[in-house]
């Protein structure tokens, strides 16, 4: 299973507007903006990684006028890490990722006042985009490339969900990527903060991976950042299945 994660990462990264191969990785790479969260490595499962790979990376990172920063399934690349804290990178951090089958999902409702559904037009990929950067502690307003990173999300076969209330307000909302073998990464699970304690992020999650299910996607998976969040994936049936590192370059 780990090694189907890590494919379907490849997969996505050479999906972004300008994907840069470089050895063993592939570099996902967005023009619009020079989030690391977006703009970053991983290595193809199972290849060989030497110290000249990794000093080829950094070179085509910083060509490129972005931060060198990798994310990828340490089990598909055990002696990764040592080479890029070698060459200077820093972990940032170690997650569990949780994995979830239809066998196993469950679907609690949304709030009574809340209704989920697929953002159809560019001003509602605006709000969703907005509630989520703001769930985040982000900038509110979305810019035009983020609606555009929406779209193609959406055009490519990835899902993407919002949380209206009845007075039309976007109270959350979240998404997956567009499924790679029979996978997909669900992300981007937000609530705003008069929303929260409600139900309101298991029901978003849910929905999502149902969605995903509904056009057989095999497994979904997802990684939680607190306990809080890991509590509300394991209600709507997601279970620990891996180890990921995240390590960049200052």
């Amino acid at each position: 299973m780990d090694a189907r994660i890590q494919q379907s990462v490849v997969a996505n990264l050479r999906n972004r507007p300008a994907p840069i191969e470089v050895g063993p990785f592939v570099i996902g790479t967005d023009p619009t903006t020079s989030s690391p969260h977006i703009n970053y490595a991983t290595p193809r499962p199972g290849a060989t990684v030497t110290a000249g790979d990794v000093a080829a990376l950094v070179a085509a990172f910083r060509a490129a006028g972005r931060t060198p920063r990798l994310e990828y399934v340490t089990s598909c690349a055990p002696g990764l890490e040592a080479l890029l804290t070698g060459a200077g990178f820093v972990v940032e951090a170690r997650h569990t990722y949780l994995l979830c089958v239809p066998g196993t999902l469950r679907t609690p409702p949304a709030p009574d006042h809340v209704r989920l559904r697929v953002p159809t037009t560019d001003t509602e990929r605006a709000a969703t985009v907005g509630a989520q950067n703001e769930a985040f502690g982000g900038d509110p307003v979305a810019s035009g490339a983020d609606v555009a990173r929406v779209l193609r999300q959406q055009d490519a076969g990835g899902v993407v969900v919002m949380a209206v209330t009845d007075d039309g307000t976007c109270a959350g909302g979240g998404g997956a990527a567009p499924p790679v073998g029979g996978v997909s990464e669900v992300a981007g699970i937000a609530v705003r903060t008069p929303y929260r304690r409600q139900g309101l992020a298991g029901a978003i999650t849910a929905d999502v991976t149902r969605r995903l299910f509904d056009v057989g996607v095999e497994v979904a998976w997802l990684e939680a950042s607190g306990e809080d969040s890991w509590r509300v994936y394991e209600r709507v049936g997601y279970r620990p299945a891996g180890r990921r590192l995240y390590i960049a370059l200052s």
